[in-house]
C-alpha cells in the first residue's frame, strides 16, 4: 500500500485512529472505575483476574491474527476485531457478578488483540520504516489521549451513574469505526500457496495459557511448589518444545523461528516484555493508592492519572517526528527508561494525592520518550513480507510482560497486605473482638477487610450506623487498613522499577541501523550473495 497517494493513505489512517481510539477509550474508561465494580460485585481476590484474562485473550488473538493479516491482508480482521469487541462490551454491561465480568472480559480481550495487532502492522504497509516513526508517535498519541480521557470519564460515570455504562457509552463509536474500515482501506488479495500452520498455533496457544495461568494463580489460588502450579509451567514447557519443533518444519509458521535469530528483533521483544511487565504491573494498582489509601473518589481519581496520559502525549508526538527527521532511536530508549524508573521509585515512596501527581508526570514523560521504540525497531529489522507477524511478536512479548507482571504484582500484593494485616493485628494498637459484645464484633468485622476502602459510599454508609461511641475506633481501624495497604503497594512499584531497571541495561545493548526510507529491502551487496 506505499505505492498509494498520500490522500488516500490519509484517509486510510483517519479509519484506523477510528478503530484504534475505540479499542483504547474503551480500556482507559475502566480502570479508574475498576476497584469500584470490584467492590460492588465483590470480588476482590478475583480482581487480577478480570485484567489477566483480557491480556490473556488479546494476546493469544494478537499472535495468532498476526501471520493470518500477512496471508488475507489486514480489513478483514480489523472489521472482525471490532464486531468481537463491540459484543464482549455489549455482554459486560450485563454482568450479574464477577465470574460473568471476567468471562465477557474475555471477549472483549480477544476483539481488543485482533485490532491492535493489524491496526500498527497496517501502519507498516501503509509507510516507511523512517515515516513510521511520526505516524507511531500520532498512534501513541491517540492512545494517550484516550487515557487523558478516559479514567476521568470513567470516574465520573462510575460515581453518577450505573457502571454497566462504561462499557455501552463508546458502542455507537464502534460502529462509525467499522463502516469507516469496510469503506475506506484496501482491499488486498490472499497471498498464492500460503497454508495456516494450525499445530503451530494450538501448542503456542497452550504455550502460552499454562503458562499465564501458572503465574497468575501461583501465591493466589496455589502455593508456588503446589502440584497444580508445576504441573501448569512443566506443560507450557513441553507445549513450547513441541511448538518449536513443529515451527523448525512449517511451511508457513505462526511465529518463524528465523525472527529470534535477528538480535535487534530478540533484545527489543525482551525489553518490551520487561518494560510492560514493570509499567502494566506496576500502574494497574495505583488506583488502589488513590481510591483506597486517600479516599479519593473515582471521578478524582481520574485527575491524578491525567498528567501522566499528557505527558505521554506531547512527548510521542516530539520523539516521533525527531525519529523520522533523523533515522536515529537507540538514543530516547536510554533517555526514557530512566526517567520512567524515577516516575515508579516517587510511586513507591508517595504520601499523598500531590505526589502520585508527580510520580505520574514524570512516568508519562519517561513513557513518551522510550515506548514508541521498540515497535520500530522490530518492523525495521524485517522483510515487509514478515512485517504481520513480526509485529504480532512484539505485541506478543508486551502483552506476555503485562500479563505476568500484573499476576506477579497481584501475588506480591496480597502477600505483603496479609502480613502487613497480621503485623498491624498483632500489635499494641490491634484490636481484640473477643473483648467486645458479639454483635458489635461481627459489625466491626466489615472494617477489617481492604476492599471496603474501594467503595467509599458504602464505607461511609456502614460508619454512619454504627454507635457513636465507638467510630472513633472506626477511624483507628480504617487507618490501619489505609496503612496496611500503603505499604504493600510501595513494594508492588518497587518490584516495578527493578524490572524496568533490567529493560533499560538491555537497552545498551540494542543494536542501531538506520531506518529505511522504504518498504523495500536494501539490495545484497555481491559479496554477500556470493557467501
Amino acid at each position: 500500500m506505499e505505492h498509494l497517494t498520500h490522500k488516500r493513505k490519509m484517509s486510510i489512517m483517519f479509519a484506523i485512529i477510528a478503530a484504534m481510539f475505540f479499542s483504547a477509550i474503551n480500556q482507559t474508561i475502566v480502570s479508574t472505575a475498576m476497584p469500584r465494580i470490584i467492590a460492588v460485585l465483590s470480588g476482590m481476590e478475583y480482581y487480577s483476574w478480570v485484567i489477566t484474562i483480557y491480556m490473556l485473550t488479546s494476546t493469544l488473538a494478537t499472535v495468532l491474527v498476526g501471520k493470518l493479516s500477512d496471508i488475507y491482508g489486514r480489513k478483514p480482521f480489523i472489521l472482525t476485531g471490532i464486531v468481537i469487541f463491540m459484543i464482549g462490551a455489549l455482554l459486560t454491561g450485563f454482568s450479574k457478578d464477577i465470574f460473568q465480568l471476567i468471562i465477557y472480559r474475555g471477549v472483549q480481550g480477544v476483539g481488543a488483540g485482533i485490532i491492535m495487532a493489524t491496526v500498527f502492522t497496517a501502519v507498516g504497509d501503509l509507510f516507511s520504516p523512517r515515516e513510521r516513526g511520526k505516524w507511531t508517535g500520532v498512534m501513541m498519541a491517540v492512545f494517550g489521549f484516550s487515557s487523558v480521557i478516559g479514567p476521568t470519564l470513567g470516574g465520573w460515570l462510575v460515581d453518577n451513574m450505573e457502571w454497566k455504562w462504561l462499557f455501552w457509552i463508546f458502542l455507537p463509536l464502534g460502529v462509525v469505526a467499522f463502516f469507516m474500515i469496510l469503506f475506506l482501506f484496501p482491499k488486498v488479495e490472499r497471498k498464492p500457496s500460503e497454508s495456516i500452520d494450525y499445530a503451530g498455533s494450538f501448542f503456542l496457544s497452550i504455550t502460552i495459557i499454562a503458562l499465564l495461568l501458572g503465574f497468575t494463580w501461583a501465591g493466589s489460588k496455589y502455593e508456588w511448589a503446589s502440584f497444580e502450579i508445576l504441573g501448569l509451567f512443566g506443560a507450557a514447557i513441553i507445549s513450547l518444545i513441541l511448538f518449536i519443533l513443529v515451527e523448525r518444519h512449517a511451511k508457513s509458521p505462526v511465529l518463524p523461528l528465523s525472527l529470534f535469530r535477528n538480535d535487534i528483533v530478540t533484545i527489543s521483544n525482551v525489553i518490551g516484555f520487561l518494560m510492560n511487565a514493570g509499567m502494566m504491573g506496576a500502574l494497574i494498582y495505583l488506583p488502589f493508592f488513590v481510591q483506597g489509601v486517600e479516599g479519593i473518589s473515582p471521578t478524582y481519581s481520574g485527575y491524578v492519572t491525567m498528567p501522566m496520559s499528557i505527558g505521554m502525549v506531547i512527548m510521542s508526538t516530539i520523539i516521533g517526528r525527531q525519529i523520522t527527521k533523523t533515522g536515529k532511536y537507540k538514543r530516547y530508549a536510554i533517555i526514557g527508561m530512566p526517567i520512567m524508573v524515577a516516575g515508579l521509585l516517587i510511586m513507591a515512596f508517595m504520601n499523598s494525592v500531590w505526589v502520585a501527581v508527580i510520580a505520574m508526570i514524570v512516568f508519562g514523560i519517561g513513557l513518551g520518550v522510550g515506548m514508541p521504540v521498540f515497535s520500530l525497531t522490530v518492523q525495521n529489522a524485517v522483510k515487509p513480507t514478515e512485517l504481520g507477524v513480526a509485529t504480532s511478536s512484539s505485541q506478543l512479548f508486551r502483552n506476555l510482560g503485562g500479563t505476568i507482571g500484573i499476576a506477579i504484582m497481584g501475588t506480591i500484593m496480597q502477600s505483603a497486605l496479609v502480613r502487613n494485616m497480621k503485623e498491624a493485628s498483632s500489635s499494641s494498637t490491634g484490636f481484640h473482638f473477643d473483648e467486645l459484645d458479639p454483635e458489635l464484633a461481627k459489625e466491626l468485622s466489615a472494617f477489617q477487610n481492604p476492599e471496603m476502602l474501594l467503595d467509599q459510599p458504602k464505607l461511609e454508609q456502614l460508619q454512619q450506623t454504627l454507635p457513636a461511641d465507638v467510630q472513633p475506633l472506626i477511624t483507628q481501624m480504617i487507618d490501619m487498613l489505609r496503612d496496611a495497604l500503603s505499604h504493600s503497594l510501595t513494594v508492588v512499584f518497587l518490584a516495578g522499577a527493578s524490572l524496568v531497571v533490567v529493560a533499560m541495561i538491555l537497552s545498551f545493548f540494542l543494536r542501531e541501523i538506520p531506518l529505511r526510507t522504504s518498504n523495500k529491502m536494501p539490495e545484497q551487496e555481491p559479496q554477500a550473495e556470493a557467501v
